[in-house]
């Protein structure tokens, strides 16, 4: 990699008309990772691509890919870029490999080098051996056969765009797996409304919401600001327990059903300690303590929700 980060975003503001798409937002990928791109629909990752990709221009602020700034450094960066839209367009009437080796031409690559790469990627797309016309493919065979001809320059840098969206579970696990299988290998900058694709294959994440990034850290770093989740079982009176752990300056959230109480703690050790006492104080036993970590879905929640 020509730098230790393969995308740096420093105070980029990009309005159309009045509508404000992306507001002042500070982006850092670093070079190797699986990075996590996430937000809801509208939230302004499309328009963060298409500045990545040279497509558009910041309104202010600067962008960099692979240490070039873009735009009007994109004709060397993008060499070294691949990209995959949120929905590909292909020839219908090619093969699979016939497309490849088209991209191929496109960067002016050896026509032996062109069909080795081919080769491989379509190995590793599942696609080796398809005689099908494009026009004759699934969902999920174009989205692998896109992933592949975005692999087809060696690029330092992959982008996609909603790889995903719209996928039968069976075809989300394929584009899945062709994800995890380049880590090392290249940077992957995974756009995405689905938190559970990203939470099992990205190494890091940010948050956008209405063009703002609300949080960037490891997916672990992540769940563990969101405090851990504690679930007790209790034997006696729960709704006395439920409400002296509601006011312990430990817990954020208590929600009792039942003899089940599911407590947010924003410091789980503090939790263990305390609660045997306030068990004992309530006359109650406890049946089961347990501890659930929260999901990205759940850390992304409580972020959006507090932005609003």
């Amino acid at each position: 990699m020509a730098s230790e980060s393969a995308i740096e975003l420093r105070s980029v503001t990009k309005r159309f008309g009045d509508v404000v798409a992306l507001d002042a937002v500070d982006l850092e990928v670093p070079a190797g990772r699986i990075f996590g791109f996430l937000g809801p629909n509208g939230a302004g990752k499309t328009t963060t691509i298409r500045l990545l990709t040279g497509l558009a221009r910041p309104t202010s602020g600067t962008v960099q890919v692979l240490g070039c700034e873009v735009p009007d450094g994109a004709a060397d960066a993008l060499a070294r870029v691949g990209y995959l839209p949120d929905v590909p367009a292909f020839y219908d009437w090619m093969t699979g490999e016939e497309y490849l080796l088209f991209v191929a031409s496109l960067f002016a690559l050896p026509e032996r080098t062109a069909r080795e790469r081919a080769a491989v990627l379509l190995e590793a797309a599942g696609l080796a051996g398809v005689r099908t016309r494009i026009g004759g493919y699934s969902r999920g065979m174009k989205q692998r056969l896109g992933i592949a001809q975005a692999l087809m320059n060696a690029p330092d840098l992959l982008i996609l765009d909603e790889p995903t969206s719209a996928l039968d579970p069976i075809g989300r696990k394929e584009v899945l797996d062709m994800i995890v299988a380049l880590k090392g290998k290249a940077t992957v900058f995974f756009s995405t409304h689905i938190l559970a694709d990203a939470e099992r294959v990205c190494d890091e994440v940010a948050i956008l919401d209405r063009g703002r990034v609300l949080a960037q850290a490891a997916v672990d770093e992540l769940r563990s600001r969101a405090g851990a989740k504690v679930a007790l079982e209790v034997a006696g009176d729960a709704e006395a327990v439920e409400r002296v752990v509601a006011a312990a300056p430990w817990c954020r959230t208590a929600t009792r059903s039942g003899a089940r109480i599911e407590v947010q703690a924003s410091d789980l050790a503090a939790a263990q300690r305390e609660v045997p006492a306030i068990l004992a104080g309530a006359g109650a036993g406890l049946v089961r303590f347990e501890t659930v970590e929260p999901t990205l879905e759940e850390v992304f929640v409580e972020l959006v929700g507090k932005a609003s």
